[in-house]
């Protein structure tokens, strides 16, 4: 990335760390839609089951997303400092704490999952089919998170080309596998997962000998004063992790809700949940591509700088995700036939269309002033937004809403939620700048 004297254009800057990124997670996002289309021609119960699968996919992603934070800080830090030997053996400590952190939680959920299952509200009749579906789901959630630390390690060097290229073509290896494994071998719902566990592993195959050949990670990590390494990953990570783990634990409560009006009601849920990651994909993009730029800035006493980049990318994002929220309206009866062949699942899956996007701008305005706040060095302040985000905006209304007018009630609650989340969120960020920027002009005075 080039400095800002050589390159005024804050919106150029941010298109080229972006752009990437974009098509890496847009992909991601496109055979995770695959999955739940394929899947939704299996029917009602398939389909509920791969719903009840997606707050513990959550809890997974928000690990090794809190992981992915503190990779990008720590080696880029240490990198900055000239220390590429201790930058590589923290690269390999990172892969080695994070897949051994998954590997744990992944034999945790295979041990409970019947308790959870229970919890979340599962109806009797699903529990065999998701037993089923839980093994091969579970290690294509490890091999997809061994292979993101990658992506992390190569983000943190500057690299996002890479990464992206690989999201890219082992989301197409998935899509192209779905039908086979699905259809063609009759695997069903597992099928869905093991063609997942095959592309994450092609994309392993690729990436870690090409990290090994660029000497970017080691693990000889015994000459890596390694309880000082702990700490300092643990300082950024730990706060990173809880606040990306909040959706997850959102998700449950929130399924478990959905869950009282019937398995109908949790496949369109699943169905929206999806499609919801699909629509913020931009704004995903944006929350690995900033966090290195504002880094730079606030390194450099910036504090205008960042304020400027800031205030562009929330203008852009309140706009795109507008437009995108309208586009899921007026195509939600085509939408929800095309991704569900059951009456029911496409009545509840339009009414989410009607609703729930047209808030996605206000989500997006809180991922991002999350994100940011990380980038800062407010973790705390990051935290919280996310805490309140869900814990006070989102799931009080899911469950007003729900009391009110069953579950279109719920629905509308969502949207309300997403936009007071969105408000609240930029509101904490302009207070974290403030004292941000007292701060600074207090150290510089």
């Amino acid at each position: 990335m080039q400095t800002n004297a050589q390159n005024p254009s804050l919106a150029r800057q941010l298109y080229s760390m972006t752009w990437p990124m974009l098509f890496g997670v847009l992909s991601l996002m496109t055979f995770q839609l695959a999955d739940s289309a394929f899947v939704g021609q299996l029917g009602r119960d398939p389909l509920a089951a791969l719903g009840f699968t997606l707050p513990m996919q959550q809890l997974i992603i928000g690990l090794q997303v809190g992981l992915g934070i503190a990779t990008t800080a720590i080696v880029s830090r240490t990198l900055g400092a000239g220390d590429e030997l201790r930058a590589y053996r923290l690269g390999g400590l990172i892969i080695t704490v994070g897949g051994s952190l998954v590997f744990v939680i992944c034999v945790a959920l295979w041990f409970l999952q019947e308790h959870i299952m229970t919890a979340l509200g599962a109806e009797e009749s699903l529990l065999p089919l998701i037993r089923q579906y839980w093994v091969p789901w579970l290690m294509a959630a490890w091999t997809g998170a061994f292979l993101y630390f990658g992506y992390s390690v190569c983000r943190s060097h500057g690299d996002t080309k890479l990464p992206g290229y690989m999201m890219v073509a082992t989301s197409l290896t998935n899509i192209a596998l779905d039908p086979l494994y699905i259809f063609v071998f009759g695997w069903g719902l597992p099928g869905a997962a093991w063609a997942t566990v095959t592309s994450f592993g092609i994309g392993c195959l690729v990436i870690y000998p090409k990290l090994l050949k660029r000497h970017w990670v080691r693990f000889d990590l015994q000459e890596l004063a390694l309880w000082k390494a702990l700490k300092q990953l643990n300082g950024i990570m730990a706060p990173a992790m809880v606040s990306q783990l909040m959706p997850a634990v959102s998700a449950m409560l929130a399924t478990a809700l959905v869950a009282g009006f019937g398995s109908a009601a949790v496949a369109a849920w699943g169905l929206g949940t999806r499609l919801e990651f699909f629509s913020i994909v931009v704004v995903l993009a944006l929350t690995m591509s900033m966090p290195p730029m504002i880094g730079r800035m606030l390194g450099a006493g910036d504090i205008e700088q960042i304020r400027k980049l800031v205030r562009l990318a929330v203008r852009f994002v309140v706009v795109w995700q507008l437009a995108i929220g309208l586009a899921w309206v007026v195509a939600s009866g085509l939408v929800s036939e095309l991704f569900s062949s059951d009456g029911d699942v496409q009545e509840v899956l339009a009414g989410y269309l009607l609703r729930v996007p047209l808030s996605y701008s206000g989500l997006g305005v809180c991922m991002l002033m999350v994100s940011v706040c990380n980038a800062l060095g407010l973790a705390m302040r990051a935290l919280l937004v996310s805490t309140l985000r869900l814990f006070l905006c989102f799931l009080p209304l899911l469950w007003i809403g729900s009391q009110i007018n069953g579950i279109d009630g719920l629905m509308s609650g969502a949207l309300v939620g997403n936009l007071f989340a969105g408000a609240m969120a930029y509101s904490f960020y302009r207070a974290g700048m403030a004292r941000l920027k007292a701060e600074v002009a207090s150290g510089k005075a």
